[in-house]
């Protein structure tokens, strides 16, 4: 059975990686579903009536995910009617879905299709469920927090306090997708981290160092196919949450103008879209301790 699309395949081709094998299940094992269930947060991504990638992050008590059985998973959360990704969100609509537990690094991932809704609640029909690595991961001690409903705030451009969220940040989340209804396609979000500030600005476009990881590329996959992606910043400490759409760029090989030590290669999202959504966040990540992985990478020159 292929496990890869044919884009994700050309950007292992494109990185000089043979990737024989992968821990890539066509349902969740048992250790996946233990986990889905003790998670307080999830990040989700969808496709708008644009085909542009859009997401969020769903929380709630340890238990709002659940698994009826290893091919189905459900989560109960509140749904903001303002937010563009909730909003996109119908029965027979891809998402991807990936739970990280920020107190011992632990990551999965689930991509598939969304077979149920109502209210608070949407079902998704698994045809992915995988592992990512801990590599740069910053742990955190994630704690309960008061926030208040606050609009969402659409942006013209990347506005001060943007600006100021992307430079400080070691973490993010990145929504991507290609090859719409096949087996190896469709929609998928993933974490990418490095030391405060990884994330270069210049004027509208962020430039991403892409560091070694499990070598599948299924996100530089996907953006091989389909460039339009999206990103999601979160501030620990307030709570707010950015979003960003833009098309990218990949860049294989280093050279003078984009060089930061431990990067393999990089890519580039150009912004055409942003909103802010404060105080989205109900708990807040405090006690930061950053990853091994994460310390021995550089900084911008």
């Amino acid at each position: 059975m292929e496990i890869f699309h044919p884009d994700e395949k050309r950007a292992q081709t494109l990185a000089g990686f043979m990737v024989g094998s992968a821990g890539i299940y066509p349902s969740m094992p048992q250790q996946h579903r233990d986990f889905f269930a003790g998670l307080p947060s999830f990040y989700i991504a969808t496709l708008d009536d644009h085909g542009w990638p859009v997401a969020t992050v769903l929380s709630g008590p340890p238990g709002f995910i659940s698994t009826v059985d290893n091919s189905h998973l459900r989560i109960n959360a509140p749904r903001r009617e303002d937010c563009p990704a909730l909003s996109a969100l119908q029965p027979g609509k891809e998402l991807g879905a990936l739970g990280l537990d920020f107190s011992n690094r632990r990551r999965n991932r689930v991509n598939g299709v969304i077979s149920r809704m109502d209210k608070n609640r949407l079902e998704l029909a698994v045809k992915q469920s995988f592992g990512n690595c801990p590599k740069y991961i910053q742990r955190r001690k994630i704690t309960p927090r008061q926030n208040e409903f606050e609009a969402i705030d659409h942006l013209s451009g990347l506005d001060s306090k943007a600006r100021e969220m992307i430079a400080s940040a070691d973490t993010f989340f990145v929504a991507t997708h290609a090859h719409a209804g096949s087996s190896t396609g469709g929609v998928d979000i993933s974490h990418r981290g490095g030391n405060p500030g990884f994330v270069k600005i210049v004027g509208e476009t962020l430039w991403v160092p892409d560091f070694s990881g499990n070598r599948y590329m299924n996100t530089l996959g996907n953006m091989l196919a389909e460039p339009r992606a999206a990103l999601l910043f979160l501030d620990f400490v307030n709570g707010d949450v950015l979003h960003l759409q833009g098309h990218t760029e990949l860049n294989w090989q280093v050279d003078a103008q984009h060089k930061l030590e431990g990067a393999e290669r990089f890519w580039c999202l150009h912004v055409t879209s942003a909103w802010r959504f404060p105080g989205l966040l109900p708990w807040q990540g405090s006690d930061i301790e950053f990853s091994p992985a994460t310390l021995s990478t550089g900084i911008w020159a």
